[in-house]
């Protein structure tokens, strides 16, 4: 079942959808970037909060500091890993003690520098990092990522320049490359699930 939460975030207030579930199992699913209009129900964040509920887990998707009914501002990726960290408390908070953190495209660059920066998650999954788009150099250490997805078609997170990092970061997660696919995952958001709910 779907609720609204609101994080509380020093003196913002982020809404957000808490999915329950039954396990102590928890991700927090991250929006593309809210200054071209990402939030918490594009289709895209949809479909990875439907797959992990599938399997049992609880899901917190929520809209960044100045997106939708969020207080605030946009912070240029600020402020927005406090806002993720605030997420993160706030589970914590309510008991929920695994918690893995998934982003689309802005919001998979978000949790990139919160997972560069140390914290104590179980899994990390980015679907199109936005590579071609937003530079990722300042981001080193990526030891708990499991899985990234991206389409043979995005321009935004072009799989050659995905593999680069991957490379520089000497990690060895799944990496799926979708046939046919953007970055808007037009007409793939099936297939995206059946990634999704496999590594799952």
């Amino acid at each position: 079942m779907e609720s609204k939460i609101t994080i509380e975030c020093g003196n913002i207030k982020l809404e957000g959808i808490l999915g329950e579930n039954t396990s102590q199992k928890a991700v927090i699913i991250c929006h593309p970037h809210p200054l071209y209009g990402g939030n918490m129900d594009n289709p895209v964040v949809m479909t990875i909060a439907d797959s992990f509920f599938e399997k049992g887990f609880t899901t917190l998707r929520f809209n960044f500091r100045g997106t939708c009914n969020s207080t605030g501002m946009f912070d240029n990726g600020n402020g927005e890993q406090e806002d993720i960290r605030a997420a993160m408390s706030w589970l914590m908070e309510n008991g929920y003690q695994k918690i893995c953190l998934a982003g689309y495209s802005f919001g998979a660059r978000m949790n990139a520098l919160v997972v560069s920066k140390g914290c104590e998650i179980e899994d990390h999954i980015m679907v199109s990092p936005p590579v071609g788009f937003m530079s990722f150099d300042d981001i080193d250490k990526m030891s708990c990522t499991g899985l990234i997805i991206t389409g043979a078609n995005d321009e935004i997170a072009p799989a050659d320049l995905v593999q680069g990092h991957i490379n520089r970061w000497q990690i060895n997660p799944r990496y799926e490359i979708i046939k046919d696919c953007d970055h808007f995952y037009s007409g793939c958001l099936g297939k995206l699930k059946t990634i999704l709910t496999d590594y799952v």
